[in-house]
């Protein structure tokens, strides 16, 4: 079983200069607003206990020299249930992140609701999940960290909610605590490891790497056009009062911004080739080349292109697939989003992580690199299950509405609509040693019920080479390669 920390210990691993934000106080009701015989008296004891006032902490620091909002969890203090005056401190959390344009942090560790305060805890949910709306809509980062154990209503908002989702090893995530889960439940199901498997979780970090990687994602999500200063500050509306109480709350005395106008940065710089090469003479030539084995793969065009970068990882539906690489980097000190296809057939997990990272980019105002290289999208009998089309048509539509800039290049296979739906619309290139078709010239020439001698011919009738989408207007010109 791992360790657990207390909120003031997890606050230590990625901080040195905490600084607690101050609180306000709701009016006291003996036994809380159900009455619970003895609930004054366990709080009494869990403030003595792990020296806290509720359970949570909150406040600023710097991570490795990015200031931040953090939330701390304390699980001492009644399982880290939320209730209330939680809800108050998530609040104005929350509310402080966007008055001063900062990234908020939540290192979680959490049972859910407090029982003591039955619907009223409940509903602190409804809360957290507006403050959390607000906060994407100023284009502000969400990081949580998962401590143990994350389950309930906190990792079905503060964690699963997040932009980026990092945990600490072993520790138990899932939505269904120990108590309640079916007697028979496997209980590795509902650990770190697992949600990273099922694509939940995008890094499983060790306690002593976790402030340097903390550090490098608030760096790639607050750089340069990811940065709240940027923008122009937007016109104040009121906010709502909250459903759970007739006093007034900090949050609701004060105007909420509305969502910052978008300033659109300028698009991702076209990546270098890897291989300098002629233009391929014929269609069977290009399409022999995009096939070597030896050609350069994203990987080696992302470790060339950025200088230090961080892997999201699974579509935050079940699923992952390492066909998909992406994530954000470091590119002459400006943050770029990154969505790579590897060379391999792409599964509908790699197709709604391709589109998550687009939305994400775009709430953050963060320019994308796309990488196409696939033959095609999997089109075996799990992919149907899993919706293949339903997939791409989600890709297709975040290509087409993103308000950030997208770049593609492409570097190998650009095989049908599994390619098209990761390429930027006017502004997509091509290397020397790629090509882009409407279909595989062998799949081509069996439709037409062609001889598999004809495969090369009808390669070249595909007009499949760079030369041949930068005439037909498909590709904006060829890195790599003599156009002419």
């Amino acid at each position: 079983m791992p360790e657990r920390l207390t909120a003031r210990e997890a606050l230590a691993l990625v901080t040195d200069d905490f600084r607690e934000l101050p609180y306000w106080t709701r009016p006291s009701v003996p036994d809380g607003p159900l009455e619970w015989p003895g609930y004054d008296a366990s709080r009494a004891r869990a403030a003595a206990r792990t020296g806290e006032e509720e359970s949570v902490v909150c406040g600023t620091a710097r991570v490795e020299g990015t200031r931040a909002v953090l939330i701390a969890f304390e699980f001492g203090f009644m399982g880290g249930s939320l209730g209330e005056r939680t809800g108050d401190r998530l609040e104005s959390a929350h509310a402080y992140a966007r008055e001063h344009r900062l990234p908020l942090v939540s290192l979680v560790a959490t049972g859910g609701s407090r029982m003591q305060e039955g619907m009223l805890a409940l509903t602190q949910l409804q809360r957290v999940a507006r403050q959390s709306a607000l906060t994407r809509a100023a284009g502000l980062p969400q990081l949580a960290v998962l401590r143990d154990p994350t389950t309930g209503g906190g990792w079905a908002t503060l964690g699963a909610g997040a932009d980026v989702v990092l945990a600490l090893p072993g520790v138990q995530v899932g939505f269904a605590g120990s108590r309640v889960r079916p007697p028979d439940a496997d209980p590795a199901a509902y650990t770190a490891e697992a949600q990273l498997a099922a694509g939940a979780v995008d890094a499983v970090v060790r306690p002593e790497k976790l402030r340097e990687t903390l550090g490098l994602w608030l760096r790639l999500l607050t750089s340069g056009t990811a940065r709240g200063a940027s923008r122009t500050p937007a016109p104040t509306t009121p906010d709502r009062p909250t459903a759970t109480t007739t006093e007034p709350t900090p949050s609701t005395t004060t105007n909420e911004p509305a969502p910052s106008p978008r300033v659109r940065p300028a698009p991702a710089p076209v990546p270098a080739a890897l291989a300098a090469m002629d233009l391929p003479a014929t269609g069977w030539d290009a399409v022999r080349r995009a096939r070597d084995p030896g050609r350069p793969r994203a990987r080696a065009y992302l470790d060339a292109y950025f200088t230090e970068r961080a892997a999201l990882n699974g579509d935050r539906r079940g699923g992952s697939d390492d066909g998909m690489l992406c994530g954000f980097g470091l590119h002459d000190g400006r943050t770029i989003a990154y969505a790579a296809q590897t060379g391999t057939a792409t599964r509908p997990a790699g197709y709604r992580a391709a589109a998550r990272l687009i939305h994400l980019a775009d709430t953050l105002s963060v320019p994308v690199l796309t990488l196409v290289d696939t033959p095609g999208a999997a089109n075996d009998a799990e992919a149907e299950r899993q919706g293949v089309g339903a997939a791409i048509a989600e890709l297709f539509a975040a290509v087409a509405t993103a308000r950030a800039p997208l770049t593609t290049l492409v570097i190998g296979e650009g095989g049908s609509g599994g390619a098209l739906a990761l390429a930027a619309p006017g502004n997509t290139w091509a290397t020397a040693d790629s090509y882009f078709s409407v279909i595989a010239p062998e799949l081509a020439a069996a439709i037409l019920k062609r001889p598999a001698d004809q495969v090369r011919a009808t390669a070249h009738q595909l007009r499949l080479r760079p030369q041949d989408l930068v005439a037909l207007g498909v590709v904006r010109g060829i890195v790599g390669g003599d156009a002419a």
